[in-house]
């Protein structure tokens, strides 16, 4: 009777595992113990090509790279279009599943777990007239726990799209530019 109790109850965690694995599809996300772990190759930092002064300061520790889909938000202002911030999605990888967390404007990056880091501007690269620059940010606040706290500096990399429209628009109107990037936080030494 111990054998038959024994597997039943193996037989109920492996189906409780299989059904929460089932639901890991693109909406999946992480929780506050569910860090990325970054590979060997990974934490040495992203290829900046062109982009070199946009480095992070030497001996500073990758933690965490993130992949941002969502839009740009512009608004006319009666003579140019007037950034407004971000609003994205973070996810774990490339395919874009395993949210994260979100991007928004101040700028700001909040974890599911409800760490964040607020960056300001430190250096732009021009990397083409369709895509919006990679960015060097520092880290000037974050909280904790989780996967934001500490973080110092941020880079944004391999952009695609997100540049204000070239036609006026009329007075107030607001647009929303769709964009992808890819994220790098780093504590420093």
């Amino acid at each position: 009777m111990r054998t038959a109790t024994s597997t039943t109850s193996l037989l109920l965690v492996i189906s409780a595992a299989g059904a929460a694995l089932a639901g890991c599809a693109d909406e999946t996300t992480l929780g506050p113990a569910e860090q990325p772990v970054i590979s060997a190759a990974a934490s040495r930092g992203v290829d900046l090509g062109q982009c070199d002064e946009i480095s992070v300061p030497a001996g500073s520790t990758l933690i965490l790279h993130a992949y941002a889909e969502g839009v740009q938000i512009y608004q006319w202002d009666g003579g140019a279009w007037a950034p407004r911030g971000p609003s994205a999605t973070l996810y774990a990888d490339a395919d874009h599943t395993g949210v994260m967390g979100t991007h928004f404007g101040g700028p700001t990056w909040k974890s599911n777990s409800g760490s964040f880091v607020v960056g300001q501007l430190n250096k732009p690269c021009e990397v083409g007239p369709a895509d919006i620059p990679w960015l060097l940010l520092d880290g000037i606040r974050s909280k904790g726990p989780g996967i934001f706290e500490g973080v110092t500096s941020i880079q944004r990399v391999n952009t695609v799209g997100g540049r204000a429209p070239t036609a006026a628009g009329s007075q107030a109107e607001v647009r929303n530019v769709p964009y992808t990037a890819e994220y790098y936080f780093y504590q420093a030494p």
